[in-house]
């Protein structure tokens, strides 16, 4: 009776349960259940066609549109591995991972096509090029290709839950993209432990502000799926479009990376009037600070949890799970403890703190060590990269790359990536500690904050400041701020005013830009 496990189990329920309820939502374009799984099929079918078998990969590049949703479905029912790629990146990095996984099939979205023809010549490989919306000369056309293509499911392709889902490639930064691969077990390990401690009905509509290629949509691609709940497709992002689907679609839920979270509580007045009470909004992708989390639950009375993981992971590892404690502190101190990691979620393995000989670190809020892990989420290894592999898991154990702290009571705090920890006069500086003051001066809309070379001191914390509109602020003034409100050595010796801060698709920042001086970054 074994039944691996995989997210198209969600598929086949939803099928049964949900046939008539409202699947999706893109712009005008509104689907049932069960016309989603007919295009679903039909895209199966055309893909089959093409030759696309059990293994083959299909590459995609597209924003959060009803096709790359039902690229989540439609490829994995033959077999096969789903490829969705990071749409902002440039025409050399499409290149490279189109032939790097050996995608059979390449399905672009009509913004990106002038990108995509420029490389085509470098990707012998692929033997369909697919145009999702705009078709040209020389591309096959999608919406009409599932509109003539047969319907109905094909014959039941038999899936091991070890075999490979997706490879979704992590953002280069000194190197090439590594792809990471994700099993059927392991996104549906993670499906299921977020709806465990973030649990879900039908009732539910879900506002697509996160990509839907980033780890999956942080596999809410299929935990919508498995609930029944609605896809309400969001292709970009920006203040007026998210107020605008909240309003009109009665959103009840999204996720957000914290770079989002204050885009949105720093939206006009008349804005945010406009949002509904009581959306629950799950964030990662970057420690938020607290000074952002009060601002979503106390001026717009949405209710935040904070999950945190990688793409390795599935994505999701630990949840700053609520506690009955909680309940009597002010909203300042809340906000303080939810800006924590937390535990582990019931699902995702065994998350540890250790030190250089893999020690576990005093549980005292104090010792930084490493966050490693293991466990059913923790991805199958890099693909064609068995080095970057190995080096990962030393010890028995996926290698995050972060810097953390336990609470006495076992909550797991980031104080950066080990990387970005500052190192002044021998003491340890958390970036994120120093972002956190900077937030809470009331002109400060966003603050990056990275290390630089210092004649004294080695290095020492330089912040890169974006101003909320209409706001002044001197580098004076925010320097005394920070040294009024934490220990003097860790006060920034240098404030930088910017327009904007350099962010991946997903709202990270890249401090590395930072940290490679001021050329290109838009100043003030």
């Amino acid at each position: 009776m074994h039944v691996s496990l995989s997210p198209m189990e969600f598929a086949r329920r939803a099928r049964a349960l949900y046939a008539d309820r409202t699947a999706v939502v893109d712009g005008e374009l509104r689907l049932t259940y069960a016309e989603f799984f007919d295009r679903c099929d039909r895209w199966s079918r055309v893909l089959a066609g093409f030759g696309v078998g059990h293994g083959d990969r299909v590459a995609y590049i597209a924003p959060n549109t009803h096709a790359q949703l039902e690229s989540f479905y439609a490829v994995p029912a033959l077999g096969a591995v789903v490829v969705p790629l990071n749409y902002r990146l440039i025409a050399d990095d499409f290149a490279y991972m189109i032939e790097h996984s050996g995608s059979k099939v390449v399905c672009v979205h009509s913004d990106y096509l002038d990108a995509v023809d420029a490389i085509r010549a470098r990707c012998p490989h692929v033997t369909h090029w697919v145009a999702l919306e705009g078709a040209r000369a020389g591309w096959l056309d999608y919406e009409a290709l599932v509109a003539a293509a047969e319907p109905g499911p094909l014959p039941a392709v038999t899936i091991d839950e070890k075999d490979l889902l997706t490879i979704n490639y992590t953002s280069g930064t000194t190197s090439r993209p590594k792809g990471v691969m994700i099993t059927h077990r392991n996104a549906w390990v993670n499906c299921v432990g977020t709806l465990v401690h973030h649990p879900m009905t039908s009732a539910d509509k879900y506002l697509w502000t996160l990509p839907m290629f980033h780890a999956n949509g942080w596999t809410f691609v299929w935990i919508n799926t498995a609930v029944g709940a609605t896809h309400v497709c969001l292709r970009k992002v920006d203040p007026p479009a998210v107020f605008e689907h909240l309003e009109r679609e009665k959103v009840t839920l999204l996720c957000a990376a914290p770079t989002v979270l204050i885009s949105i509580a720093n939206a006009p007045d008349e804005l945010r009037r406009r949002a509904p009470r009581g959306v629950r909004v799950l964030t990662a992708g970057a420690p938020p600070a607290a000074s952002t989390i009060e601002r979503i639950e106390a001026e717009l009375g949405w209710s935040l949890l904070h999950v945190y993981g990688l793409t390795e992971t599935s994505p999701f590892i630990t949840v700053c799970e609520p506690r009955e404690s909680d309940a009597g502190l002010s909203v300042q101190e809340r906000a303080r403890i939810k800006a924590r990691q937390g535990v582990e979620l019931i699902t995702s393995g065994e998350l540890r703190v250790v030190d250089d000989a893999m020690h576990d670190v005093p549980r005292d809020g104090q010792t930084i060590g490493e966050i490693v892990v293991r466990g059913n989420a923790v991805m199958d290894g890099y693909f064609r990269d068995p080095e970057a592999t190995e080096r990962a898991f030393l010890g028995g154990y996926f290698h995050s790359g972060d810097s953390a702290v336990i609470h006495p009571d076992g909550y797991v705090e980031i104080r950066d990536r080990m990387k970005d920890v500052i190192i002044s006069g021998g003491e340890n500086i958390s970036s994120i500690e120093v972002e956190g003051v900077l937030l809470r001066h009331p002109a400060v809309q966003e603050v990056a904050v990275v290390g630089m070379p210092h004649e004294k001191w080695g290095e020492a914390p330089h912040a890169f400041v974006v101003l909320k509109q209409g706001k002044d602020a001197t580098e004076a003034e925010l320097r005394t701020f920070a040294r009024d409100n934490m220990a003097h050595f860790k006060a920034p010796q240098a404030v930088h005013f910017v327009k904007e801060l350099p962010k991946t698709a997903t709202g990270k920042i890249q401090k590395y830009v930072l940290r490679g001086g001021r050329s290109g970054i838009s100043t003030q």
